[in-house]
Order: C-alpha cells, then sequence, then structure tokens
C-alpha cells in the first residue's frame, strides 16, 4: 500500500541531495549561484570523500522509499528517480574503487576545481572581494586535503599514469608563477581587484594570494619530488575492469565495448570519405590534412585575441536569431550567453560553463589561446556551435530555465557527459543540415572535428584495453593499441597543432571513457530523433521535439533513446 503524500516524493528525495552536497561542496554552491558557498571549498580528503559517499548511500536510502509513495509512479517522479539512482550508484562504484585516491589529470582534479571556481565568482563589490579573500585562505586546506588522498593512494598502490603525473607538475609550476618564480596564478586573480576597493580588503587579497601560490608550489614540489617518481613505473592505461566502471559514470550505460570500437572504425571510414570530397574543393588533389594545413595558412581568419572573442560572441548571437522561433523557442535568459578568453594554465580545448541557477551569471564558453594571435575560422565555428548555440549552452540554460517543471537535481547536478557532449555534436550536425556551414573551408573544418570524435572512441577503447588494429585499418593493421600509437595516430588524422593533441591524449589518458561519449551520445540523440520522425511521420514537428527533448532533463544513454523515441 503506497505510503501517505506528506512523505517526500523522489524528486524532493533529489532535491535534498542538492542541500546537502552544496554543504559538503561549496564549489558547486558557487557554480549554482548559492552565495553561502562563496568563502569556502570542499575537503578533498579521504574523509571528505567519504562524507560525500555515505551522503550518496542515504540518499538511496531515502529513494528506496520514496518510490513507494503516492504519486511516485508519475512520468516526471520516475524519470528523476531513475536518474537519481544510476548517477548516485555510478559515483558510488568509483568511490568504492578508491578512483578518488589517484585522481590526476589535465583538465579533471581538486586542483583544477579549486582553481577555476574563483573564475566563477562575482567580483563587482567589496562584499564579493571580500569573499573572495575568505576563500583563497581556504586554498592551503583544500590542496593538503587532495595531496592527503594521493599519498593514501600511494600507499595502497593506486597510481595515476605517469604521463598525466607529469602533465600536472607542468601545470602547477606555471599556477605557481612559472619556472622563473613570478606572479602565481591566484596573485594574478587577486591583483585586478579595483582600486576603490578599502587598503585593508587589498592587503587581505594580496596575503591570502601569496599563500595560495605557497600552497600551488607545495604541491607542485610533492607531486615532483615524492609522487612522479612513486608513479614513473605505473602503466598509463587502466585496462578493461576500470575502464568498464568509468564508462558507465561518463555515459550512464554498461556499453558494450568492443561494439562501439567496431562504431568509431565505421564512423571514421565514413569521415574520410565525406572529407576526400571537401578538401578537392578547397584545394584539388590534395587530401583532407593537406587542405586543413593550406586553411591554415590561407583561409579565413580572425586577428587577434580581444578581436576573436568578439566574432564567437557574434557567431552565438547570430545563431540564436537565427533559430528562435523557427527551430527552437527559447526563453529571454536562455538566449544570454558570454563569450570569455579562458585562463592560462589549463588544457588546450574550448570548453562551457553554464548559468547560475538564477541567470545572474549567464552561460559561458571559454577558448584557450596560449599566446595565439591568429585564428582560422575553419576550426572554430562548427566549435562553437558545439560548445554555444545550439549545443552546450542551450541544452544546459533550458534545464535551469525549466528547473520548477524538473527537478532541482536534474536542472544543476544530475548531469551525464555522454547526453551533453552527445547532444553537443548534434548540434553540430543539425547546423550542417540546417545549411550554416555552406562553403567547402567550414564544412571541412566541421568534418574535422567529428573525425576527431569518431577517432576519440577508437583510440580511448583502443589503448586502455590493449585492443587490435583491424586489417582494414590504412595505419598499422594487425598491430595492438599503446597510447604512443595512439598519439601518431591522432595527429595524422587532425588538423590540430601537436601540443593540442599532447593535451588531447593526456586527457583521454586521465579521464577514460569520457571522451567516447560525445560520438555515442550523438549516436543515442539522432536514433532517437529517427525514431520520433518514424513515429509521427509527416506531422513530425522538429521544433516541438528539440524543445521536449532539451526540457527532459539529463538521462543515461541507457534512458535517452526511449525517452527521445516516445516525444
Amino acid at each position: 500500500m503506497p505510503e501517505t503524500s506528506s512523505s517526500p516524493l523522489p524528486r524532493q528525495v533529489a532535491d535534498a541531495h542538492v542541500d546537502a552536497l552544496i554543504a559538503l561542496d561549496p564549489i558547486t554552491g558557487t557554480y549554482l549561484g548559492v552565495k553561502e558557498s562563496a568563502g569556502r571549498l570542499p575537503d578533498f580528503s579521504p574523509a571528505g570523500q567519504k562524507t560525500v559517499a555515505d551522503l550518496a548511500r542515504r540518499t538511496l536510502a531515502a529513494l528506496d522509499a520514496a518510490e513507494h509513495v503516492e504519486g511516485a509512479e508519475s512520468e516526471a517522479e520516475q524519470r528523476c528517480a531513475r536518474l537519481l539512482r544510476e548517477r548516485l550508484m555510478a559515483e558510488l562504484a568509483v568511490y568504492e574503487a578508491d578512483e578518488g585516491l589517484c585522481t590526476v589529470s589535465n583538465m579533471r582534479s581538486p586542483a583544477h576545481s579549486v582553481r577555476i571556481v574563483f573564475t566563477m565568482m562575482p567580483t563587482e563589490t567589496a562584499e564579493d572581494w571580500t569573499a573572495v579573500a575568505t576563500r583563497l585562505r581556504a586554498v592551503p586546506a583544500a590542496l593538503e586535503g587532495y595531496r592527503s588522498a594521493l599519498a593514501l593512494g600511494l600507499e595502497r598502490k593506486l597510481f595515476a599514469g605517469p604521463r598525466p603525473t607529469a602533465t600536472f607538475v607542468g601545470q602547477l609550476t606555471e599556477w605557481a608563477g612559472g619556472e622563473s618564480g613570478g606572479r602565481g596564478w591566484f596573485e594574478e586573480f587577486a591583483a585586478v581587484c579595483p582600486d576603490t576597493l578599502p587598503e585593508e580588503l587589498r592587503t587581505e587579497l594580496a596575503v591570502a594570494s601569496e599563500g595560495a601560490t605557497e600552497a600551488v608550489a607545495a604541491l607542485r614540489d610533492w607531486m615532483r619530488d615524492v609522487y612522479a617518481p612513486t608513479v614513473a613505473d605505473a602503466p598509463n592505461t587502466v585496462g578493461r575492469e576500470r575502464y568498464q566502471r568509468w564508462t558507465r559514470y561518463f555515459n550512464g550505460t554498461d556499453l558494450d565495448l568492443d561494439q562501439a570500437y567496431a562504431y568509431g572504425w565505421s564512423e571514421y571510414h565514413r569521415l574520410l570519405g565525406e572529407m576526400r570530397s571537401e578538401a578537392e574543393r578547397i584545394l584539388p588533389g590534395a587530401g583532407p590534412w593537406e587542405a586543413l594545413a593550406h586553411l591554415d595558412e590561407h583561409g579565413t581568419h580572425v586577428e587577434g585575441v580581444e578581436e576573436v572573442r568578439v566574432w564567437l560572441q557574434g557567431l552565438m548571437d547570430e545563431a540564436i536569431e537565427a533559430l528562435d522561433g523557427t527551430h527552437f523557442e527559447l526563453a529571454d535568459r536562455v538566449r544570454r550567453v558570454e563569450s570569455r578568453i579562458a585562463p592560462p594554465g589549463g588544457a588546450a580545448a574550448p570548453y562551457y560553463t553554464g548559468p547560475s541557477e538564477d541567470f545572474s551569471r549567464p552561460g559561458r564558453t571559454w577558448l584557450p589561446v596560449d599566446g595565439t594571435t591568429r585564428f582560422p575560422v575553419y576550426d572554430m565555428v562548427s566549435t562553437w556551435y558545439h560548445e554555444g548555440v545550439p549545443g552546450h549552452h542551450l541544452q544546459i540554460a533550458q534545464w535551469v530555465h525549466v528547473a520548477d517543471r524538473l527537478s532541482r537535481y536534474q536542472a544543476t547536478i544530475g548531469k551525464v557527459s555522454a547526453n551533453m557532449e552527445g547532444w553537443a555534436l548534434y548540434a553540430e550536425r543539425l547546423m550542417d543540415e540546417l545549411g550554416f556551414l555552406p562553403d567547402a573551408e567550414r564544412r571541412l573544418g566541421y568534418l574535422d572535428g567529428q573525425m576527431m570524435r569518431a577517432c576519440r572512441v577508437i583510440v580511448d577503447i583502443g589503448m586502455h584495453l590493449g585492443l587490435e588494429i583491424p586489417a582494414d585499418s590504412p595505419f598499422r593493421p594487425g598491430g595492438r593499441w599503446t597510447p604512443e600509437l595512439a598519439q601518431e595516430f591522432f595527429q595524422l588524422h587532425s588538423s590540430r597543432p601537436p601540443a593540442f593533441v599532447e593535451s588531447e591524449m593526456t586527457r583521454y589518458l586521465s579521464m577514460p571513457g569520457q571522451a567516447i561519449g560525445y560520438k555515442l551520445g550523438e549516436r543515442a540523440w539522432l536514433l532517437g530523433r529517427a525514431n520520433a520522425r518514424a513515429a509521427h511521420g509527416e506531422a513530425f514537428d522538429a521544433k516541438a521535439w528539440h524543445m521536449a527533448a532539451l526540457s527532459q532533463g539529463p538521462l543515461g544513454l541507457d534512458d535517452l533513446v526511449d525517452e527521445l523515441s516516445r516525444l
């Protein structure tokens, strides 16, 4: 017999989980725009990780009870319950395998989270800067908690790969002011505070930022002198068991990895044929990467860092004007998105950060420049359709916009990487279908990006599982993947410079199973649309389908195709 309606429903359990998590993870709070989070940082130590895991277990127990409450059978409640259970179980599987004791990466670690959260903080008032100073003083303890987790990992023989470790040491060196001992990243951040602040506060910011830099340098020294030598002989790849665990975490499904590997190769061959056709239009007789190298020198480009930021803003603004009312129905606050230049010292790939819950901080795209001042257009157009509009921004901002119809959990922290990356890659394809890539230059750039995502499936699965390269491959047929072969293959099939490819390969080694979600997620979105179109026939309304799909909240790939097919 169902319990009374006064007992919490699944969506209420999910939202209570968000409240409890924010108390433990103030970085998440800042991303959501929770003012009370501003002066704190999480406890990344083993004890802190256990506290978060205990919260997940309590929430799952509460969810078990909530699913028997009257009203829990509704579609909205069931969708939220499935997501919450799947996400928490995936997180616990990672925790229980002690993966949090060997988290070293060039873009996803507690240290990266600590640094990036400062770029999400408001800095308009003296009160804002007081919160910055308070959080700067919390940096040493946060980094020490992270170091203690890595130290316990060393004791338990749980090692990060030597390659991500070396890259991370280099990043920490840059954040600490470089080899020459210049001003560190936190000091640079604090130094932009306005002269109108009280002198006492400006002094407090200077002292706190120096302390944060010293903490970064101390972590760098330990990583370099203790951690790196200990893991020097560890493998850079993770093997099938750990890889399967991480694919569940990033994709929301237990993948057939061998089938996914074969799919990556089928996409590779399809895209290669299309790229050859477009290359012929640009430089007759040339192959795809010869044509792209030609575009690097002679193609359309934007000169200047501020100029490219403005250009990318214009690209997103134009996309919103063209798509709103024709292919999407966008609320005014969803229409607002900002183009930003990424802070130095991170990974080489562009990225997106979502809006705060009240939209006081809009969604933002971030372009790493790393000293570059000349930007070929072919390399950016479809990328900004991916990162901005109609890609990440429309999906993530729409979730926040319809939070009252979902749950706070679905609208904010219950995300599934493959769902989001799949939508963003689908968005690129949609713009191609709608004619927004009208010339060979932009279309070859789009196909180059698609090829990168197909190669990710091949090399990410291939090298972590040590799979055989198939006989019909033009590259080393019959060989077995290693990180070195993966990088060689990736570079041969990419227009990106070696530094970018190096960064990408380090990313795949330190985030196993994440990079495959782009193509596999896109496949799910395309299949869901095809099924819905077949079900509705001539009555299929693409605009209505898009908005319904974007408003249903995040789903793992286990559920995504079924839900999209029913819209």
